[in-house]
């Protein structure tokens, strides 16, 4: 009797793959420390999903990995870590009150997310983008799991402001999302980024190095921050845009 060896095919892209599955089981811990009422682990693993999320990238296209399957795989490893994470985060720490209203607002950002997702993998291609139409859903994760953790339960800020907060952020995050309002992507730390892009790296460096020395209270606002400004340049380049419009006609 002849035994038949199976060849296991080992390519380059199990590497990025791999990372990207990092992202996903650290979204799935952050989920576990949720249901455990233990927000500040939750929001740290979330915040590993997306260092996870920004190296498969990174690395598949350093070893010229990228793939279909990759990007796909990576679209499915986000909605859970930066979609369902996030959501479950505001329903467990303040929208159980609300019942079937709380159940709906809380799961925006995942909705939306899943949304955001979808169109950017039926839009994309394989190259470095500079924008990103929509607010990326790890940056919506980020922003959400901040402001749970630090802002909302801040007790020199005043109740009744967080509270509001706490509905203004998830829908302001999901609105930039399934926008198609332009989005800066990250800056890369290279020659070529400080070159054509320096505010772009300087603002993000000086973002992280305030985030740290303030143990991660700043996040928030950097985040905002963001939006805003993403927003401004929406309105401006809209305006001037139909300006131009109406000088030619």
């Amino acid at each position: 009797m002849r035994i038949r060896r199976v060849k296991i095919r080992i390519t380059r892209s199990i590497i990025p793959n791999m990372l990207t599955l990092g992202n996903l089981f650290s979204g799935f811990i952050a989920i576990i420390y949720i249901a455990k009422y233990e927000y500040e682990i939750a929001a740290i693993m979330i915040l590993i999903a997306g260092i996870f999320d920004a190296l498969d990238g990174m690395v598949a296209r350093l070893i010229r990995a990228t793939s279909s399957i990759g990007m796909e795989l990576d679209s499915l490893c986000d909605a859970v870590s930066f979609g369902v994470a996030p959501s479950f985060m505001l329903y467990t720490m303040f929208f159980y009150q609300f019942d079937h209203i709380g159940i709906l607002i809380a799961s925006l950002p995942a909705l939306s997310g899943v949304y955001r997702l979808a169109r950017f993998n039926v839009q994309a291609t394989f190259d470095d983008k500079l924008y990103f139409k929509g607010m990326p859903i790890p940056a919506s994760a980020l922003f959400i799991s901040s402001f749970a953790v630090f802002q909302f339960q801040d007790p020199n800020l005043d109740a009744t402001l967080k509270n509001v907060m706490m509905f203004s952020v998830p829908l302001l995050a999901s609105l930039s999302m399934i926008s198609t309002i332009k989005f800066d992507n990250m800056p890369r730390p290279s020659w070529d980024a400080i070159k054509t892009h320096p505010w772009n790296l300087g603002i993000t460096l000086v973002g992280i190095i305030i985030s740290t020395v303030t143990h991660g209270y700043f996040i928030f606002y950097f985040m905002l921050f963001y939006i805003l400004v993403s927003f401004i340049r929406f309105f401006f380049t809209s305006t001037k845009k139909v300006i131009n419009q109406n000088r030619i006609k």
